[in-house]
């Protein structure tokens, strides 16, 4: 269908053209005939320097192609392809778009928000990094570990967490039995290089890293690595994400000691927390604590979720409703948020469950 376009854009300027040069035109129509189907389609072909229909058609040739057609034709098919200026299309790196969805839809991770955006920023910006980026989230379920990566997913890639240069992987459901580590170690091996060979830039996501066997995550530590490459490919421009619920305790313990002093949450920084969650995962149990992933440090951030609490929880079911096209007042997200169950027994501070189950219950009260 291309070829077609192009070759009648060609031939209605051509017929009105006073030079007609046939075999110019026959040398270009060959020519870009190729060049659509080496590049467009990837098809096999073999460049023959000694080749005229391997030359690219002189100026000359194109003095007399009015721009119009020419321009129509790119336009149209990169409206359907993967060409853009930016170059492969797929990739979009929105670092704007993160900093907003970051800023305005998760809610109460003051230290998830700046080093999440200075983590990718900083990446994206450094093309020549002498490592892929290994972020680790930590932090108790619902708090929004899955939903970050998600939005880093929707900006980073065109087609989101569904783009083919982003895999998940949920250690249970993906590799659940322990005597098939060896063939889970080959199948991952081949599923990352196999992407990093087809995208540029690539988004590995870990759910439940806690739940992986150490040796299936020694068997990629190469990849996140400071080497040239591993196996003649380079993996430095991808980004590893680890999601477990290692650290949560101590999270929250610090939370609470920061309630209980009268201290903002806000005030809670990386520095009253990344060392703890870096010692509590060399010292959990279960493969990713085991794994040469930590004991090498190639985890660059270890970045903590806190619980939510009640207030953030309000904010949650908001957006949740305002995504069914419903304007909440008050009243109504005070019920939803008091339907929660708040822990500890004596404070009742913070969402035993985060905002994980807040979308099902809304549906009590659009019914």
């Amino acid at each position: 269908m291309i070829v077609l376009v192009f070759f009648s854009a060609l031939f209605a300027v051509s017929v009105n053209a006073d030079l007609f040069h046939f075999d110019s035109i026959s040398n270009a129509s060959t020519y870009y005939f190729n060049y659509l189907y080496c590049h467009v389609w990837e098809g096999e072909c073999q460049p023959n320097q000694d080749d005229a229909t391997q030359q690219v058609p002189t100026g000359d040739m194109w003095s007399w192609l009015a721009q119009d057609y020419t321009g129509m034709v790119t336009n149209w098919y990169c409206s359907i392809g993967q060409c853009c200026d930016s170059g492969d299309c797929r990739i979009t790196n929105n670092i704007t778009g993160l900093e907003r969805d970051l800023q305005l839809k998760l809610h109460g991770q003051h230290l998830a928000q700046s080093v999440v955006l200075k983590a990718i920023q900083g990446f994206i910006n450094n093309p020549e990094s002498n490592k892929p980026l290994t972020l680790s989230f930590h932090g108790w379920s619902g708090t929004g570990k899955n939903f970050v990566a998600r939005l880093v997913a929707d900006n980073l890639y065109r087609d989101g967490v569904k783009s083919e240069c982003v895999r998940l992987f949920i250690a249970p459901f993906h590799f659940p039995h322990a005597r098939l580590v060896d063939v889970y170690k080959g199948q991952l091996r081949e599923a990352i290089r196999d992407m990093v060979l087809r995208c540029p830039q690539t988004l590995f996501i870990f759910d439940e890293a806690e739940k992986l066997h150490p040796g299936l995550i020694d068997a990629i530590k190469p990849y996140m690595d400071h080497y040239d490459n591993v196996d003649g490919v380079s993996y430095r421009r991808a980004i590893f994400l680890f999601l477990s619920n290692i650290g949560g305790a101590a999270i929250n313990d610090v939370a609470l000691d920061f309630w209980h002093s009268g201290q903002n949450r806000e005030d809670i920084g990386m520095e009253d927390l990344e060392h703890r969650l870096r010692a509590e995962s060399m010292e959990a149990e279960g493969g990713f604590a085991q794994s040469e992933l930590m004991s090498g440090h190639l985890i660059d951030f270890f970045v903590p979720f806190l619980p939510l609490e009640y207030r953030h929880v309000k904010l949650c079911a908001r957006d949740a409703f305002v995504i069914r096209g419903v304007e909440p007042d008050e009243a109504t997200l005070d019920e939803v948020a008091k339907a929660m169950l708040y822990v500890p027994k004596e404070e009742k501070l913070f969402s035993a469950q985060g905002c994980k189950s807040i979308p099902q219950r809304i549906n009590f009260f659009l019914h």
